[in-house]
């Protein structure tokens, strides 16, 4: 009886060294996963929480917490504390839960992106008024790109006589398009580096 208990101890050791080896994974892969399940339910977590879904991330690290060793569990909890943080735009909690794992926390430009998120779309079961808050500075944040994007259209024609208001306006789109992109890709680069140091967290806690 006690050797069934240390093999079934040692079947679920090793939960947060096994997520490097699911990040490359699909979802469909990880929820299908039975060896390294409380893994797989980390992972499927904070991708969750990249969505800003707090209901589902909650859900996943539950899980995981279940599945995973006395011994890990609070280093996961803090795991799920900076995910919840992300997915409900807590720039806050964010910040005191990654420190608390020992690891970097977003820059202040970074912390200020993401209360403008809570601001602009809020977490679910906000107020009426919270959500109309949003659209409305949301459709602001637009008018402001445009505006810009056409006047530096504006500006680079100057030289040529101008191009008009309608083909300014669509020159204006496609500058703050391309802003916009460059913008995607460099945070994409930016949250690929911080899920590898991420990775390594749990690997150098072990």
């Amino acid at each position: 009886m006690a050797k069934q208990r240390q093999m079934k101890v040692q079947m679920r050791a090793g939960t947060l060294q096994a997520v490097p080896q699911m990040e490359d994974r699909t979802d469909e892969q990880l929820m299908s996963e039975s060896k390294h399940r409380g893994a797989a339910r980390v992972v499927l977590g904070a991708r969750a929480a990249e969505r800003y879904d707090p209901q589902t991330a909650r859900r996943y690290f539950n899980e995981a917490l279940a599945a995973c060793t006395p011994q890990e569990r609070p280093y996961l909890r803090q795991m799920m504390k900076a995910s919840l943080a992300q997915a409900e735009r807590k720039p806050d909690e964010l910040k005191e839960a990654m420190e608390k794992l020992g690891q970097t926390p977003p820059s202040g430009r970074q912390l200020l992106m993401l209360r403008l998120m809570g601001l602009v779309s809020p977490p679910p079961g906000a107020s009426i008024l919270a959500r109309a808050r949003g659209i409305a500075i949301l459709l602001g944040i637009v008018v402001v790109l445009l505006a810009v994007g056409y006047g530096l259209a504006e500006l680079v024609a100057l030289p040529l006589g101008g191009i008009g208001f309608l083909g300014g306006l669509l020159a204006g789109v496609l500058i703050v398009i391309a802003v916009l992109g460059v913008l995607v890709l460099l945070g994409r680069r930016r949250q690929a580096k911080a899920k590898a140091v991420a990775r390594a967290g749990p690997t150098a806690k072990a």
